[in-house]
């Protein structure tokens, strides 16, 4: 238990270092690491700096890239004040503020580096009151985001402002954080060649997560450097970024069900891994393999469709972990049976088609007759009941009088769709010869 009458501490006792993150912070743009393509003396930013002159920008990148650390060292490469607020923890009133003080420091002629953080999470009007600050220089604008600029921030801000895309730190990026946080601690992690490897590839490309979780490995004794064993036993890997309701979900099931078009089991298995490990709902991910079974293979596997219910059954019937073989099987089905979207393409003519045609009558030989006066003006007079012609091929015509007949439905000679073509090509050749005869 603490002792509650320790003697206060004396106000010149030396403070605890800070985070390693925190003390590894660059000083520099040069120093900043895996954003060369920014911060060189090509890149954007580099130009910016070169020229004196900073527009307002948008860093857009991952978790732990350096968006905030490039924030601050660009006030000070061009000489401008820097306030930061956090969209987070900020809302009217601390913009008010902001702006308020940036307006009196332009005053005196020191203009303002305004940095928000998590700038995608502020609502529409909020972003909208930025703009008359951005456009008479009041701050330079300076906003970081994990999302996607495109679907969270309104156009007119990013009409006045450069989307910069900052990269997942690389191996060799997260290497040279390592080192440099092994030369401020004097001494090397406590790890094998194989363990460090296994550090960085944990990082999932988060160079914060990275140094914090080697400020960990500082802090213990190990009587041994650790293996890759001993190192997963002593700390968890970054959870994967993947939010359900944004970017991250949309961009994976876009390669999900272009590896199945593309008829590549192992890549549609990684990215259906990817889904299902960082917490997907698996009934969604069915829902889109199902539509695939559809829209990209059709009737040249009609087993596709049926592998799909049957998956859904199983995973309802079974549950996770247990069901989500029945998904993986599907899957791999998917991925590997022929691909047709023949009876895609032919929906969205069809369907074209009828809006266009509006609302005309089919011809009155395929009508219904269940009353008299129907009977009496001519629903049904005529009709051929196919299965009494050869063949069960009557050959009649079933398009409205003023419609041309269209091929919605072209099969392609892939899988079960060439033995339907053929069977239509048959047809057709029934067709023009009893119409003709």
């Amino acid at each position: 238990m603490a002792d509650l009458f320790a003697p206060e501490p004396s106000p010149d006792a030396a403070a605890p270092p800070g985070p390693l993150a925190d003390r590894l912070r660059p000083t520099r743009l040069d120093e900043v690491v895996g954003q060369d393509h920014l911060t060189g003396p090509e890149g954007a930013i580099g130009r910016m700096v070169a020229a004196g002159r900073l527009s307002s920008m948008i860093l857009w990148g991952p978790p732990g890239t350096g968006k905030t650390t490039i924030a601050r060292l660009l006030a000070d490469a061009v000489g401008l004040r820097f306030a930061a607020i956090s969209a987070v923890f900020s809302g009217v009133a601390d913009l008010k503020k902001a702006f308020a003080e940036a307006r009196d420091h332009a005053r005196l002629g020191t203009r303002t580096l305004l940095f928000v953080d998590e700038i995608h999470r502020f609502n529409r009007a909020q972003q909208d009151g930025f703009l008359p600050y951005v456009e008479d220089g009041t701050v330079t604008l300076i906003g970081a985001t994990t999302e996607n600029p495109s679907f969270e921030l309104n156009a007119a801000l990013l009409s006045r402002a450069q989307v910069l895309i900052l990269h997942r730190l690389d191996a060799a990026a997260l290497g040279q954080l390592l080192t440099r946080g092994e030369a401020m601690e004097g001494r090397p992690l406590p790890l094998l060649p194989a363990a460090r490897d296994a550090l960085i590839a944990s990082a999932d490309g988060d160079g914060r997560f990275l140094l914090n979780q080697a400020e960990t490995l500082f802090s213990i004794e190990v009587p041994e450097p650790l293996d890759p064993a001993g190192l997963s036993a002593l700390l968890h890997r970054r959870v994967a970024v993947y939010d359900k309701d944004r970017e991250g979900h949309y961009n994976l099931i876009s390669a999900l069900h272009k590896s199945l078009r593309g008829s590549d089991p192992q890549a549609a298995l990684y990215y259906l891994a990817r889904m299902l490990t960082a917490g997907e709902e698996p009934l969604y991910v069915l829902r889109r393999l199902t539509r695939f079974a559809s829209e990209d293979i059709g009737l040249a596997d009609p087993q596709a469709l049926v592998q799909c219910i049957m998956a859904k059954e199983s995973y309802d019937f079974l549950g996770s972990p247990e069901g989500e073989l029945a998904i993986v099987q599907a899957c791999l089905y998917l991925a590997t049976a022929p691909k047709s979207n023949a009876a895609y393409a032919a929906q969205k003519a069809a369907w074209r088609s009828a809006r266009e045609t509006g609302s005309l009558m089919p011809p009155k030989t395929i009508l219904n007759a269940p009353t008299r006066l129907m009977k009496d003006i001519g629903y049904g007079k005529g009709y051929a009941y196919d299965h009494d012609a050869p063949d069960a091929f009557s050959g009649d015509d079933y398009w409205p009088e003023d419609v041309i007949p269209v091929d919605f439905y072209t099969p392609t000679g892939r899988g079960f769709e060439a033995k339907i073509a053929e069977r239509l090509a048959y047809w057709d050749k029934l067709r023009k010869e009893r119409r003709d005869g």
